[in-house]
């Protein structure tokens, strides 16, 4: 048997702020940008550049209870994680793109991870994993 997450929705104030966000300053890749009249929303898809994993759906929050959650979908915790090939060229990359860190880079047993906030102040793990990582080893 295979299986795999296809999409993260990530709860978003407006659709054109947060793909700018994702394009400009993290340079996402946009995949899918399709109006739904049906709905009246739109279906957003982003990815990390070079990514063939799993993605994320940025949506608008269309009700009171889901803008609650803008900014904070894990109570404060570490939400997403960002792999990189290359920690330094990445984070250097981010603090001239005005990204702001919350934790400076650490060098952990697992690899290189420093913590920074999106345009709504979620909480994401920039890392580099080592080779020995489970994750490295199987090739993602």
């Amino acid at each position: 048997m295979k299986q795999t997450i296809v999409h993260i929705a990530l709860v978003v104030k407006d659709y054109d702020e947060a793909i700018a966000f994702y394009t400009k300053k993290l340079h996402f890749t946009l995949l899918e940008d399709t109006y739904q009249p049906e709905q009246d929303k739109r279906w957003v898809v982003v990815s990390p550049p070079g990514s063939l994993g799993t993605t994320l759906l940025l949506a608008k929050a269309s009700k009171a209870e889901q803008e609650f959650f803008i900014g904070n979908q894990t109570g404060g915790r570490v939400f997403l994680f960002l792999n990189s090939d290359n920690f330094w060229r990445d984070y250097n990359d981010m603090i001239s793109n005005g990204i702001e860190f919350v934790r400076e880079p650490k060098e952990e047993s697992y690899g290189m991870v420093a913590v920074f906030k999106d345009l709504y102040g979620n909480l994401w793990d920039l890392l580099e994993l080592n080779k020995e990582h489970p994750i490295s080893k199987r090739g993602n």
